[in-house]
């Protein structure tokens, strides 16, 4: 079959919708800064988001081009059914809200670094950062590449120069706007793109002969005797159940340690306001994450079907060839309006976090005084600096843009979210036990990545690529760590007496809501013993040979 070249025959269309795109997230955003009479208002957008607004704002920044081209990537290639992936992402933000988001929220923080600060201190606090900050990197370079390929779709453009144009723009726009701008952006911007996904499928699937055209999320079912006979093995179990295992700690686990989703927990106006937006926010995300899984069941069965070859380079265009094929040119050009509306919304959302991690969580602790038009101009600089970063490093992009994406998960989940976790709920937890556990296991993570040390290496092939295999036995580790090393420390009395413990423990219930403090909550060593034998079990587990083929 003859690959061919995909780009809009006709970008006049194209421009138009993105132009005035553009224009609306310019105005949204440089409106709604304006409200911000403080700097910690630029990163809260004053605590003021509605339920609705910041669920469709947490949706909007979850899915991103990870989901709208990433995934489907992913799907095509290895004709695998990604239907168990949805299954972790969909409980990872109402774990953020239920198991730390509301306590961290009591606290008045607006970054889990924050929260890391007052529970163990500045030194873990800045090491956190600098995990945090690499992971947010890593989460924007996805987005940028996915930005430029479409900008090559659109204008015919060479990738890097469709990356620096793309990339400059948004940049430009998160900057003018701050949390205000990026939180109502990233509501319009949801709807945006799950009409421009979901909407467009079903005139892709009714084209290629699907009845439930009317509903792709569920629907495609009628396709499925097709499909099989096209692809027999397409719902084929094709991996070992490590494979399928390590979607928990890689995605449940690392999805509840980002920390621009969190950020969204203390933009709402209030407790209850937060939680209400995790009604929203499963609604939103469950129809488009399952068109999701339908568009990449119907990239599968075009190639299969149409005589049609794509690049593998080009994978991550399917939607927009998809429309390109079987809609008409004004459809796909409100579609890749949709695509850039997916990647704008994590990109700000990225931004922001390095922007407030470095504002508020390094500057703002080392010089606690300065004025707020300081801190602004420092924000704007961080934001600049962490999108030119990602602009720099996607020059050189992986096969997939959801490679990085997928292997910032697996960082998330190895360096934040048990120091989170288990600083709210269980009071031994202690900053040498943090600091030991966030540095080892983040290393290590990092080590057994393909990237530095290709030979040392878990698994091999897409497990490794995306952090999987890495996250299954350092996101255990990283437990170990921390429970083991404070229960040992907190039995040394000269350690102790350098740390304020009492505080440390009291913190624990003021995040929860108490009035009195009493020893006896969140305060079990069988309990820590138990998470250390159990996460113990799961890193020997993760290095054991076979499972994952």
């Amino acid at each position: 079959m003859e690959q061919q070249q995909w780009v809009l025959s006709s970008p006049t269309l194209g421009i138009v919708f993105v132009g005035a795109s553009f224009v609306i997230f310019y105005l949204i955003g440089w409106y709604s800064q304006k409200r911000a009479k403080i700097a910690t208002d630029y990163w809260t957008a004053g605590r003021s988001i509605g339920a609705v607004t910041n669920g469709l704002g947490m949706a909007s920044s979850y899915m991103s081009l990870a989901t709208f081209m990433g995934v489907t990537a992913l799907i095509l290639n290895l004709k695998v059914p990604f239907v168990y992936m949805w299954i972790q992402f969909s409980l990872s933000i109402p774990l953020i809200t239920l198991w730390y988001g509301a306590p961290l929220r009591r606290l008045g923080a607006f970054t889990p670094a924050q929260f890391v600060r007052e529970r163990y201190g500045l030194s873990t606090s800045y090491i956190t950062v600098l995990f945090m900050i690499l992971v947010m990197v890593m989460y924007a370079l996805g987005q940028m590449i996915g930005v430029a390929k479409v900008f090559e779709m659109l204008f015919g453009f060479n990738y890097s120069i469709s990356l620096i144009c793309g990339g400059a723009l948004i940049v430009g726009y998160v900057t003018i706007g701050g949390m205000y701008g990026t939180s109502y952006n990233a509501a319009f911007q949801m709807i945006l793109m799950g009409i421009a996904f979901v909407i467009p499928l079903g005139a892709i699937m009714k084209a290629m002969g699907g009845t439930g055209w009317y509903f792709p999320p569920l629907l495609y079912s009628d396709m499925v005797p097709a499909m099989l006979e096209a692809v027999p093995d397409f719902f084929d179990m094709k991996y070992g159940f490590k494979w399928y295992l390590a979607l928990i700690p890689c995605f449940t686990i690392g999805a509840m340690g980002l920390p621009h989703l969190g950020m969204r927990v203390y933009t709402a106006s209030n407790l209850k306001s937060a939680r209400n937006a995790m009604f929203w926010f499963t609604f939103f995300c469950g129809i488009v994450f399952s068109a999701t899984y339908t568009m990449g069941f119907s990239g599968v069965f075009f190639q299969a079907t149409s005589g049609q070859a794509i690049a593998p380079t080009d994978f991550d265009k399917i939607t927009l060839i998809l429309n390109s094929v079987y809609n008409p040119a004004w459809v796909l050009a409100f579609v890749i309006a949709g695509a850039i509306a997916a990647g704008l919304s994590t990109i700000s959302a990225n931004l922001m976090a390095i922007g407030a991690m470095i504002a508020q969580d390094i500057i703002a602790t080392i010089k606690p005084n300065l004025p707020d038009k300081t801190m602004k101009i420092i924000g704007y600089a961080a934001i600049a600096g962490g999108g030119a970063a990602s602009i720099l490093i996607a020059l050189d992009p992986p096969t997939f843009l959801v490679v990085s994406i997928l292997w910032a998960f697996g960082l998330a989940g190895v360096t934040v979210a048990p120091a989170a976790i288990l600083g709210v709920w269980w009071k031994p937890a202690n900053r040498y036990g943090a600091f030991t556990s966030i540095l080892v296991s983040g290393l290590v993570y990092i080590l057994v990545s393909p990237y530095i040390f290709p030979d040392i290496v878990i698994s091999t092939g897409l497990q490794a690529k995306v952090g999987m295999s890495g996250s299954l036995f350092c996101v255990p580790l990283s437990f170990f760590l921390l429970t083991t090393v404070s229960m040992i420390t907190e039995r040394i009395p000269s350690l102790m007496m350098r740390i304020p413990v009492e505080q440390d423990k009291m913190l624990v219930d003021k995040v929860h809501g108490w009035s009195e403090y009493s020893d006896e909550r969140y305060n079990s060593t069988t309990a820590g013993i138990i998470i250390a034998a159990v996460s113990l079990f799961f890193c020997i587990y993760a290095v054991l040979p076979g499972g994952w083929a």
